[in-house]
């Protein structure tokens, strides 16, 4: 059996699938106005000049942070009622056709993810995946967010999880394929037969230009309705903080 392995932030969909859900949960008054600003100006630093180690582990630990205490049936709860308005609009239709090719084709379809769980798993049964990896926050006796990680999907860690997977399903890794636009999953993209990179960031183009990888531009959805951008004013602060960040780096 073969499959093929997507990863979901700026591969699957245009954006962060986190930073989508932000005015979501802002409204649902689990984020604060300033952790609005706060992870706006990380997604632009990330973005813009990517993330070493060291600091994916901050900004791991400011995410724990902020989220510890969380009910997840609440969390679940605001991704699901959003769910189409959030995802639907900044979802590549390219993705969504790959996804149909593959599954007409026998091969199993696997959302490989850092995202949480509780965005990740509603996601993929949105499009249609056989099956979601990503990451998994330890809850307390109360079903509340402990402030520690079971699982992290991210960079080696998702090479060996679909490496696991494949053990235990009889996938062909060296007949599958996976996608990616970040060379943080170089190593899941080197374990299948047919790596793609899909509007790569700099680091994995290289790569990929060296090796003759297949490089696929997925156009940016159009801008949502009016309908889906209301009730977003904090996030206006947010992209005033960043747009004034970008320009001091320039």
């Amino acid at each position: 059996m073969e499959a093929a392995f997507f990863d979901l932030d700026k591969t699957v969909l245009a954006r962060s699938s986190m930073m989508a859900f932000a005015p979501a949960m802002y409204r649902a008054g689990l984020l604060r106005r300033r952790n609005l600003l706060q992870g706006a100006a990380t997604h632009v630093f990330y973005q813009r000049w990517g993330a070493g180690p060291r600091r994916v582990a901050r900004i791991q630990r400011s995410v724990l942070s902020v989220t510890s205490g969380w009910d997840q049936a609440r969390v679940r709860s605001v991704v699901r009622d959003g769910l189409g308005d959030v995802i639907d609009p900044i979802t590549h239709a390219e993705a969504v056709g790959l996804i149909a090719t593959h599954r007409a084709a026998g091969r199993r379809v696997v959302l490989v993810s850092a995202a949480p769980e509780e965005m990740a798993e509603p996601i993929g049964v949105r499009l249609g995946v056989d099956t979601v990896i990503a990451s998994r926050a330890a809850l307390d006796d109360r079903g509340r967010y402990s402030g520690r990680l079971e699982r992290y999907a991210y960079g080696p860690a998702k090479a060996a999880l679909i490496t696991e997977l494949a053990r235990q399903e009889g996938i062909d890794l060296a007949g599958s394929w996976a996608y990616s636009d970040s060379i943080t999953d170089l190593p899941m993209l080197e374990a299948v037969g047919h790596p793609v990179a899909v509007n790569p960031d700099r680091a994995l183009r290289r790569v990929a230009l060296v090796r003759g990888w297949e490089v696929a531009r997925f156009e940016v959805p159009p801008a949502p309705p009016p309908a889906h951008r209301r009730g977003r004013g904090a996030v206006v602060a947010a992209g005033l903080v960043t747009a004034w960040l970008v320009r001091r780096r320039a």
